[in-house]
């Protein structure tokens, strides 16, 4: 029998916090066969976790197999989540992904996207959603996290309310230790960094939504 990754304490908070949710939630789950150490945690974490609302849902997807959805999720990375809405049998997909397991801190990033998507509201103060409904240019955010740091979260919410506001924003909380070539490539020294359209804007640290406002209106202008 497999050993559960959530224990009791744990289990019981999260199907509490997990009330809140409003709207269906479907997770996509994109893994591989082989060459990927965190497919098989995060796979059970996530099964862990939907079993807690029949709000929940799951469908579990191979990038090879799966190649066409994948490039249609804009999934390249493994494990890779997929937080979407459904309403009425269609998946609507609100760009907010997840690149690597989303284990110690982040795994509040995880049930935070859940409630985030079910809202169906990004929560964001008036003049960024002005400006992101505005946006005529698409916009990715990647926000580089470690498991053991404690202000990711933060960054990796925001940048996830940024692309439930615009179809034009995909965010996407990526491990940095787990994909250490793009981590590399962005020069990812400290976490969390949220990089934006591949290096053109780059914000260190949990910075307020302005702040992160200010460096894509930079980043796109």
């Amino acid at each position: 029998m497999t050993t559960r990754l959530l224990n009791e304490d744990i289990t019981t908070q999260v199907q509490e916090v997990l009330g809140q949710l409003q709207e269906p939630v479907e997770v996509l789950f994109f893994g591989r066969k082989q060459d990927c150490d965190y497919c098989a945690e995060t796979l059970q974490l996530v099964e862990e976790v939907v079993d807690l609302s029949d709000k929940l849902g799951l469908t579990v997807y191979d990038v090879e197999e799966n190649d066409a959805l994948a490039k249609q999720y804009k999934v390249d990375k493994t494990p890779g989540l997929v937080i979407a809405g459904v309403d009425g049998g269609q998946v609507l997909d609100y760009g907010v992904r997840f690149a690597g397991i989303p284990s110690g801190h982040e795994f509040s990033s995880l049930i935070q996207g859940l409630i985030l998507v079910s809202g169906r509201d990004s929560g964001l103060n008036p003049q960024t959603r002005e400006f992101l409904t505005g946006l005529e240019k698409p916009v990715l955010l990647q926000v580089f996290v470690t498991p053991t740091c404690g202000y990711c979260p933060r960054a990796v919410v925001l940048a996830h309310q940024m692309a439930m506001e615009s179809p034009m924003v995909e965010a996407e909380m990526v491990g940095a230790t787990e994909f250490p070539e793009i981590s590399q490539r962005y020069g990812v020294s400290g976490v969390p960094q949220t990089t934006i359209n591949e290096g053109a804007g780059t914000v260190v640290g949990a910075l307020p939504e302005e702040n992160l406002l200010s460096e894509i209106m930079r980043a796109v202008g």
